[in-house]
Parts: C-alpha cells; sequence; structure tokens
C-alpha cells in the first residue's frame, strides 16, 4: 500500500518526540511489509491543508496522522466516504477514537501494530452534516472547554490539570440549557446540565469511548440532575465507565437525534470532538454505518456493547 503519514510537531506527546527518529522508525516498519511510505512533519497552522491535500491523492491508500483528538477528527472529516483509509499515531491527551479503535497508546507499538495491520470500515457521526468520530456535546461539556481555554498550559499533563481546574469551576455553576430533543422520532422538553451524542455506545469500566466502532447506533446521554455532587459524582462515573449505574443519567441509543435550541446565546455552545462549536437553533447527528475506513492492529476485536442494565432507562429507538 502507499502510505502517507502527516505529523502535527505541536501534537501532544510529539512536542518532545525526536521526530525525525520517529519518522526514520515509521518508514523502516512499514518497509518491512512492502508498504510504500513518505512523511510529513508539520505544525499546526499547515496541518488542515495538508490533510486535506493528501486526502484527494488518489494514489494514497492510507493516511496516518500523528497528533490529538483535534487532528484524529480533522483527518476523518476530510476522509469520510473516501477509499483512502485513516490511521492513527496516539499522541494527544485522551486518544479516545484511538482507543476505540484498539491501537496501542505507545508510539512505537502503535507503528508496529498498524504497519502489520488491515483495513476496516467503522462508523462516523453527522452533526448537520459536519463529520465526528467521538461525540457532540451541549451543556457541561462546551463551558469546561471555553473556562479551558483561558488557562495556559504547555503540555500534556497541563491540559489535564487545566481540565480538572475547570471542571471544578463548572460545578460550582452549572449550566441549566432548555431544549427540545427528539430521539428516532420520540420528543421530549428537558432543562440539563448537560446533553451528548457518542459515535457507538460507551462501553464499560473504562475512559468514555465505544467499545464497538461497528456498532451502528449514536449514544445519547441526559443529564437528569441538577445538583452539583450529583453532577460531579456522574461525571467521574463517565470517566470511570461506571456511569450505566448512576440513576442521574439517562441513557438512549439511536439512528437519528435532533436537538433544538431555542436560546439566544448560541456562540461556542456545543462541543464536536473536543472543539466548540456554535449551537444552531436545530441540530440533526446522525450515523452512517461503516463509512469510514480505517488501518487498525491485525488483531482488532470489536464486540457488541453490553445491553442496558436494570437500573438504565431503556432506549425509546
Amino acid at each position: 500500500m502507499q502510505i502517507h503519514v502527516i505529523l502535527n510537531r505541536h501534537g501532544g506527546t510529539l512536542k518532545t518526540t525526536d521526530l525525525d527518529w520517529l519518522a526514520d522508525f515509521v518508514k523502516a516498519e512499514f518497509a518491512l511489509h512492502g508498504h510504500e511510505v513518505s512523511v510529513e512533519v508539520l505544525d499546526g497552522a499547515a496541518l488542515a491543508e495538508a490533510i486535506e491535500a493528501a486526502a484527494r491523492r488518489e494514489a494514497v491508500d492510507v493516511l496516518i496522522v500523528g497528533g490529538g483528538d483535534g487532528t484524529v477528527s480533522s483527518a476523518a472529516a476530510a476522509l469520510e466516504g473516501r477509499r483512502t483509509a485513516l490511521g492513527i499515531l496516539p499522541a494527544g491527551t485522551m486518544n479516545l477514537f484511538a482507543r476505540s479503535l484498539q491501537i496501542p497508546l505507545d508510539l512505537n507499538a502503535a507503528v508496529a501494530a498498524l504497519a502489520a495491520g488491515r483495513v476496516v470500515d467503522v462508523d462516523i457521526g453527522m452533526a448537520n452534516g459536519q463529520p465526528f468520530v467521538h461525540q457532540f456535546a451541549v451543556g457541561l461539556h462546551a463551558r469546561l472547554v471555553r473556562i479551558r481555554e483561558r488557562i495556559n498550559y504547555g503540555s500534556r499533563y497541563g491540559k489535564i490539570l487545566a481540565s480538572i481546574r475547570a471542571t471544578l469551576m463548572v460545578l460550582q455553576r452549572l449550566p441549566a440549557i432548555e431544549l427540545e430533543i427528539e430521539i428516532d422520532g420520540v420528543s421530549q422538553r428537558i432543562k440539563t446540565p448537560a446533553v451528548a451524542v457518542s459515535n457507538n455506545l460507551y462501553g464499560d469500566g473504562h475512559m468514555p469511548f465505544a467499545d464497538n466502532p461497528q456498532g451502528g447506533a449514536l449514544g445519547v446521554y441526559i443529564c437528569k440532575s441538577r445538583n452539583p455532587p450529583t453532577v460531579a459524582k456522574l461525571a467521574m462515573d463517565i470517566l470511570l465507565g461506571t456511569w450505566r449505574r448512576n440513576p442521574a443519567l439517562e441513557v438512549h441509543t439511536a439512528q437519528s437525534v435532533t436537538v433544538h435550541f431555542s436560546g439566544r446565546t448560541r456562540h461556542k455552545r456545543a462541543v464536536l470532538d473536543g472543539e466548540l462549536c456554535d449551537l444552531e437553533p436545530r441540530t440533526v447527528v446522525k450515523t452512517l454505518p461503516r463509512q469510514l475506513r480505517v488501518l487498525v492492529p491485525s488483531d482488532a476485536d470489536y464486540h457488541a456493547p453490553v445491553p442496558p442494565t436494570a437500573e438504565e432507562p431503556p432506549s425509546k429507538g
């Protein structure tokens, strides 16, 4: 295969990595498996243009990006529905989509696993026509990101500390967003601190990422409490993967979700794959089953999520 690799010089752990060495290592590993490889090392400002250009090149079979979740999301959006597959060298803070694809988080191990890997088709979400691989969220998450952007941090660990600080600040004054949400044709009016829609349902016992990226359904999560300690407990349960047992969370699976918002303040009131965006009066979120080709380790073994428990409201979809 013809492989093109784009490394974000300022992406997470790549800031402190010898990128000349990494580029040579990538070329050597993929060459061992008979692939032809080219590598670009770029600053963040040049990434979007380079990703778009590589996505349009017919000769490229796999575009591999090295960086955080933002870089991965940009590449996935450019490759959605195309023949070219996406590969990920995880170098961000959370690396949630890489975890879902079962790509090792250690860079050396990730290179070796992908060099011997295979191409599969996985699901991708769409929010008003904008692709996403992880999550669309309204409310608490958007306020957290807005606060975090005002905090200076220069490293992966600095970003983690900034996120913790921002979370504590948000919990002191929770948002209360009034929405009408339609889940597979069933509508309800809600006033909530947070709503999130994920590309496939989150798994158990770990960070919020999908165990099965081929599950063919959106996960929908509605916070039912505006009590700060209760919401703090819920946030911790989501982070630890124990959210199924938390009564403050209403969970659904769906093919389509429509969020209606009539408030006046829309600027940067939503988050798409970790990046702030405007909250439109009407946002339609859909799943596109197996519309993204990805390079994954040859031993990746996806499995369906566990069905909802008795404590969790059943899907209305």
